[in-house]
């Protein structure tokens, strides 16, 4: 019997991409909510427990809302939101990090899907500290530009249809550093130091470029840019998702890289003094439904690639 499957939320930017990676296929079976009892709580109560695996894709106090309808023992859940990702009992569904982290999220009842920018960050800065090559307290700058696609229908809704002057150039925004961001950085890398971190919205639809820069001088034994990418290179072998450029940044990389996909590419840039790793993938696949995808194929026991 195929698994039951129901995406609370399915109306939102991310629900909308679940379901066009889950619609064709015929190994799991989804449960659709009539649209007229989108928010009628006993109806989506009713789903929510007839479902063996929901995906939350919502704001995140309904998110948490959504959790406490939960009357049962087996449903499980992948929360989209901000709401779950550094609270306790529940695992960060970044498979790549571990085979650790991979055996969690396949055993997990409870499990937070990542976010964007961190995605970014994370997949870069998360080996080099298991590594020992960046110390949890260095004083990490981080700088990710975005396609507007990430702030969801209303600002996709901006920009395609009541773009002002200024929206045509990049917009830095985060000044004030407490982004909602920066917690689940900090847990997930263990970083002891707050980094710096700018994010920034530009006019295309999706992609990310998340970057963050290194003084070689500073890290424990002064490695050189190729050491770092060496590093991540082997880190990463065999995955199918993430990877490592083959040579070292040059000339110019585009952040709608991947556009479309579940990929994510990490490019090491630089010199033996000054490095810079960057990584590029969908805000809306490796940063978001895709990567819940993922992580329902791995807590069903599916190829973890189906339908990505």
């Amino acid at each position: 019997m195929s698994p039951k499957i129901f995406i609370d939320g399915e109306e939102g930017t991310t629900g909308l991409q679940i379901y066009d990676r889950l619609c064709g296929r015929d190994d799991i079976e989804l449960l659709s909510i009539d649209s007229s009892l989108r928010k009628d709580l006993s109806e989506r109560k009713r789903l929510i427990n007839n479902a063996d695996l929901v995906f939350l894709c919502l704001p995140d106090e309904a998110a948490i809302t959504a959790v406490s309808l939960i009357d049962n023992n087996s449903t499980r859940v992948i929360d989209a939101s901000t709401a779950h990702r550094t609270a306790s009992g529940w695992v960060y569904g970044f498979a790549e990090l571990s085979k650790q982290r991979r055996d969690e999220i396949a055993n997990a009842r409870w499990v937070t899907n990542p976010g964007c920018h961190p995605t970014g960050i994370i997949a870069g800065a998360y080996p080099l500290i298991a590594a020992g090559l960046l110390p949890k307290d260095y004083p990490l700058t981080c700088i990710s530009i975005t396609g507007y696609s990430g702030g969801g229908k209303p600002m996709i809704n901006a920009y395609e249809s009541e773009k002002t002057l200024p929206m045509f150039a990049p917009r830095m925004y985060g000044l004030m550093q407490n982004h909602k961001h920066l917690p689940e950085i900090i847990a997930v890398t263990g970083l002891l130091r707050t980094p710096v971190f700018c994010p920034i919205v530009d006019d295309y639809y999706c992609g990310i470029a998340a970057s963050f820069t290194l003084h070689n001088d500073l890290l424990p034994g002064s490695p050189t840019t190729d050491n770092i990418h060496n590093m991540l290179t082997d880190y990463y072998s065999g995955e199918r998702f993430v990877t490592v450029a083959p040579e070292l940044g040059s000339g110019m990389l585009e952040s709608n890289w991947g556009a479309g996909t579940n990929m994510l590419e990490l490019t090491v840039s630089g010199n033996n003094n000054l490095t810079i790793v960057t990584a590029r993938f969908d805000n809306l696949g490796k940063g978001a439904s895709g990567a819940a995808v993922q992580n329902m194929n791995i807590m069903l026991g599916f190829s973890e690639d189906i339908g990505l």
